[in-house]
C-alpha cells in the first residue's frame, strides 16, 4: 500500500487496518471477527471491562500476539507478514519493566541502545515531558507507582513514534499525574501522532478522544 502524506506530512485515509480479526487461545474466543480503521493523527479510545479483549487487541496491533484469522495493517504494513512489528511505535501495556536497581535514564539509555537512534539529550528530555528529573540518581526499586508509570511513557515517547499504543496509561497517577498526562497526549496528537487510548476512565476517554469503541466480549462497537 502507498499512503502519500499530505502539506502537514499526515497521510490521509487510514494508519490502521483490521481486518476481519479473530483470536482464539484454545478454545476460548478472544477476538470475534474485528474489523476496524483508524485514521493518523487522531486519538482512538478504547472502552470496556477487564477480559473485554481490548488488551489483546493492543497486542496483536503491536506484533506480541499472532492473530488466529485476519489481517492487520500499520502503516500500509501487514503486521506478522511485511514486519514483525510497527516500524514507529510507543507501547505501554501492562505494567512497565525496569532495571530497579538503576535510575530511570540509566534504563532508558539502555533501552536506547536496542534501535541507536537517539541521543541522550532526547532521552533526558522525554524524561522530562513525563514530569521526571532526569538526574535523579533514585534506583527504580525506590520509585512510587506513578513515578513508575511516568517512566514507562517517557520510554514510549523518547524514540518520536508516530504511532503510540497506550493501556491504561493513568495507572498509579495522582490527579496533578493525570492532568500533566492528559496535556502531554494532547500536545502529541497536536504533533500528528496517532493514539490508541484504553482506560477506565470515562473522564480521560472524553477529554482525549476524537472518537471511542467499546469492546464487549472481544467484540467491538463504536459508541
Amino acid at each position: 500500500m502507498f499512503r502519500k502524506s499530505n502539506a502537514d506530512g499526515i497521510c490521509p485515509g487510514p494508519y490502521i487496518e483490521i481486518v476481519n480479526v479473530s483470536k482464539k487461545f484454545g478454545a476460548d474466543v478472544v477476538l470475534h471477527d474485528i474489523s476496524i480503521t483508524f485514521e493518523e493523527g487522531k486519538v482512538y479510545g478504547i472502552a470496556g471491562n477487564n477480559g473485554s479483549g481490548k488488551t489483546v487487541l493492543m497486542k496483536c496491533i503491536c506484533g506480541f500476539l499472532p492473530v488466529t484469522a485476519g489481517k492487520i495493517f500499520v502503516g500500509g504494513k501487514r503486521i506478522g507478514a511485511d514486519v514483525d512489528f510497527p516500524e514507529s511505535i510507543g507501547v505501554i501495556i501492562e505494567t512497565p519493566g525496569f532495571l530497579t536497581n538503576l535510575s530511570g535514564l540509566k534504563n532508558l539509555k539502555i533501552l536506547a541502545r536496542l534501535k541507536n537512534q537517539i541521543s541522550e539529550r532526547q532521552i533526558r528530555q522525554a524524561v522530562k515531558m513525563a514530569g521526571l528529573d532526569p538526574d535523579l540518581k533514585k534506583p527504580v526499586s525506590k520509585y512510587s507507582l506513578g513515578m513508575r508509570q511516568r517512566l514507562g511513557i517517557a520510554q514510549a515517547i523518547m524514540e518520536d513514534p508516530k504511532l503510540l499504543i497506550l493501556d491504561e496509561p493513568f495507572n498509579g497517577l495522582d490527579k496533578h499525574g493525570v492532568e500533566d498526562v492528559r496535556n502531554l497526549l494532547l500536545w502529541l496528537k497536536s504533533q500528528g501522532k496517532t493514539i490508541l487510548l484504553a482506560s477506565h476512565n470515562s473522564e480521560d476517554i472524553q477529554i482525549l478522544c476524537d472518537t471511542v469503541y467499546e469492546m464487549d466480549g472481544g467484540r467491538m462497537q463504536r459508541q
